[in-house]
């Protein structure tokens, strides 16, 4: 029997609902596992604690993201990104501000927004660094990881000097402005935000001189 149109009304009404609960339950999901990865680590984090974690079963995860390399995969993206827009970071409306203002303003804008994306990834990254260490896809994610980091530099560059930077500057900025220089000055040595931020505009300023 064809379906009146009441019914079509319903099903029609009903699927952006379900399509939204689904959402909300994906993210519960993600939000619980980077808690939990984060507090413990990739091997004592399993998917019965996340799910507890997350107020869902077991099988609920296993059915929205298959396996736990899955979704720890996502953990890391929401990590990194900060939200689940699917738009490049270097596409974004933050990002673009990197090329306002003179050149000081610049760079300062893209540090702040480098030490932004350091404070919210850091901890995952550890946890992405141990994983990598026994599962494929953590460590394809890991290798990644770098090269993303440098093409969003390169990006980055290009908006503050308003042309392609070399090569040699975006390796500089890359490897001294990184999350490892990032988390020893603020946990291992102390310093500030402010103090850090000012370190990296300073180094940024040097690399951009050299050329």
């Amino acid at each position: 029997m064809a379906p009146t149109s009441g019914s079509k009304r319903t099903s029609n009404y009903h699927s952006p609902l379900r399509a939204r609960q689904a959402a909300e339950t994906r993210r519960s999901i993600v939000d619980a596992a980077r808690v939990l990865f984060q507090e413990h680590g990739w091997a004592a984090t399993t998917l019965p604690a996340i799910a507890a974690e997350a107020g869902v079963s077991v099988d609920t995860i296993y059915s929205t993201f298959g396996t736990k390399s899955a979704l720890f995969i996502d953990v890391v993206h929401l990590a990194i990104v900060g939200d689940d827009d699917g738009a490049p970071m270097a596409d974004r409306d933050d990002f673009a501000q990197l090329g306002i203002g003179r050149r000081t303003e610049r760079v300062r804008a893209g540090v702040r927004y480098t030490m932004d994306v350091y404070e919210r990834s850091v901890p995952i990254l550890r946890t992405l660094r141990e994983a990598a260490a026994s599962d494929e896809a953590a460590h394809a994610r890991l290798q990644k990881y770098d090269q993303d980091r440098r093409e969003l530099i390169a990006a980055g560059m290009e908006l503050i000097l308003g042309a392609p930077p070399s090569d040699e500057i975006v390796d500089s900025v890359w490897a001294l402005v990184s999350p490892e220089v990032h988390t020893y000055l603020l946990e291992g040595a102390g310093w500030s935000r402010a103090q850090v931020e000012d370190w990296f505009v300073d180094l940024t300023k040097a690399a951009i001189s050299r050329t």
